[in-house]
């Protein structure tokens, strides 16, 4: 059985993988990555990597997927699998940082639980606006990772690198999922990593905005489980 590490996307606590965590425990023991230390993304995958079993498969989601990239960078043969959820291998734009400060500098003016409240449902599928169990899980990790802990994410995530150059050279078997109508993470970039990872197989999950762990679990599941026993 091959260990699991599942990584945590900005803003999310271990409760953004608890619809995978019941489908994935039989198949070797699941380890959740502390995002809360470390201020930048390479030291943030030196902490993860210090805490992981010597060989396990990875999986990131958005941040956690520029992480589990980093991984990749550091330590490429201590990872079986890579699993990459509605993530980019590209480093952000200069509209994307100064939108990502903006959401920042709005966290602190506004407070932060307004912040969370007003926020909760801006990266679901439309037709998931509004679902107050989808709002309440994005509450409560935003108050579990706090202001301090968004604000350290949020800068790392902005200093990363390009990860495109890497993609070549990732050798394990991977699987790239992503919502269809994903706002922030859109499937194109998917797409791109796909095309570029050898072997990588891309899983496009339907009426799914950025949330996808949580918005259709059973297609990550899916997609998780298949990718494991292969």
């Amino acid at each position: 059985m091959t260990p699991i590490v599942l990584v945590p996307g900005l803003l999310c606590s271990e409760e953004i993988f608890a619809p995978q965590l019941p489908a994935l425990w039989p198949h070797g023991p699941v380890q959740i990555a502390n995002t809360l230390e470390g201020d930048t993304l390479p030291e943030m995958a030196a902490l993860i990597l210090a805490a992981a079993p010597s060989r396990f498969a990875l999986v990131g989601v958005s941040m956690g997927g520029y992480l589990a990239l980093e991984i990749m960078r550091q330590a490429q043969e201590r990872v079986e699998k890579l699993a990459l959820v509605c993530t980019s291998a590209r480093p952000d734009t200069p509209e994307q940082t100064a939108a990502r400060r903006k959401m920042l500098d709005q966290a602190r003016a506004v407070g932060f639980e307004r912040f969370l409240t007003l926020g909760a449902d801006a990266l679901t599928h439309p037709s998931r606006k509004g679902d107050p169990a989808l709002n309440a899980i994005s509450i409560r990790m935003g108050r579990a990772v706090g202001l301090e802990g968004f604000a350290r994410q949020t800068e790392a995530v902005i200093a990363r690198a390009d990860s495109r150059p890497l993609l070549s050279e990732i050798k394990v078997p991977t699987v790239i999922l992503v919502g269809d109508a994903d706002p922030l993470t859109p499937q194109v970039l998917s797409e791109e990593m796909t095309a570029t990872i050898p072997g990588a197989k891309l899983v496009i999950a339907p009426e799914c905005g950025h949330v996808i762990t949580l918005e259709r679990p059973e297609v990550v599941n899916s997609a998780l489980l298949e990718w494991l026993e292969a």
